[in-house]
């Protein structure tokens, strides 16, 4: 099966390069399924790409400019409303194309099980890989309400995927009881803190593929109130893009954002910071 089986092209990004040059891929990922909450991630990708036309393309804290870098915008999945399993296996099809082509993946969301999806594709490609989650949740549930693709099950299955010792959990401020004991035999998962406890643990991953997945929730909703399960103590803005930036010295090979919602955004200051994020995590790792 080929892309166009499974994309929605979106044409007013302002993004460059072609495929078969391209470096890395800005993949959207529109999903909004399982959100349990407060839903409206399915509207995110189209937002932050918006909101990358008001930021300026070169970064003051890197001396690097996107024009400078080799990635194409590859356009939004299309995906079954209501169908979570399904649309598991549509983003690991589609995910599988661009690893085939040996692209690094940027992708936008959509609510964070996408990243399961992601994950187990890119566990197939590299048998030693690393995940590195920024949350402020820890998403470890075996199910949700008696489903196993859910939100709040995303890093179970990513966990289940990689191997639970190879999964870092960073910014967990919110989790049931047996989430925290799973985590504690299972993985490693730091509390409320994200750069101190990183810089320890980069040593230990710097020779290793390393996925991060980064969700906007993990930011104190007072710089971030546009997402569906705010929960507050979260990190500055300052401190993650420090996190991206310490991130630069491992082999970084996929990169998501997610849990950004349009419609609970105020002045689109989530998804603006969600750009930033962007621009500095493209310019870090490709």
């Amino acid at each position: 099966m080929g892309l166009d089986e499974y994309i929605v092209k979106y044409t007013a990004s302002g993004f460059s390069s072609s495929l078969e040059e391209a470096k890395a891929v800005i993949l959207g990922i529109p999903l909004d399924v399982t959100t349990s909450f407060r839903p409206g991630t399915r509207e995110a990708p189209r937002r932050i790409r918006e909101m990358m036309q008001g930021l300026e393309e070169y970064s003051m804290a890197l001396d690097a400019d996107l024009s400078e870098r080799s990635f194409w915008d590859a356009g939004d999945v299309c995906l079954p409303m209501g169908n979570a399993p399904k649309s598991v296996e549509i983003i690991k099809n589609v995910i599988n194309i661009f690893l085939e082509k040996k692209k690094k993946i940027f992708s936008l969301g959509g609510e964070h099980l996408l990243s399961a999806g992601i994950i187990e594709a890119y566990s197939r490609y590299y048998p030693d890989l690393v995940v590195v989650q920024f949350d402020a949740h820890a998403d470890l549930r075996y199910d949700y309400e008696g489903e196993k693709y859910s939100h709040a099950t995303a890093m179970r299955r990513a966990a289940e995927a990689v191997g639970g010792k190879n999964l870092y959990q960073f910014g967990i401020r919110s989790a049931i009881k047996e989430e925290l004991e799973y985590a504690r035999s299972n993985t490693n998962l730091f509390s409320d803190l994200v750069v101190e406890p990183l810089k320890g643990v980069i040593e230990k991953i710097k020779d290793r593929p390393v996925y991060i997945t980064l969700d906007i929730d993990c930011i104190d909703p007072s710089y971030a109130p546009g997402t569906g399960t705010a929960e507050p103590a979260g990190c500055s803005p300052h401190e993650i893009i420090k996190a991206v930036y310490m991130l630069g010295a491992v082999d970084v090979v996929g990169f998501d954002l997610v849990e950004v919602s349009p419609p609970l955004d105020v002045s689109d200051c989530t998804a603006l910071l969600a750009a930033k994020i962007l621009r500095e995590a493209l310019l870090t790792f490709i």
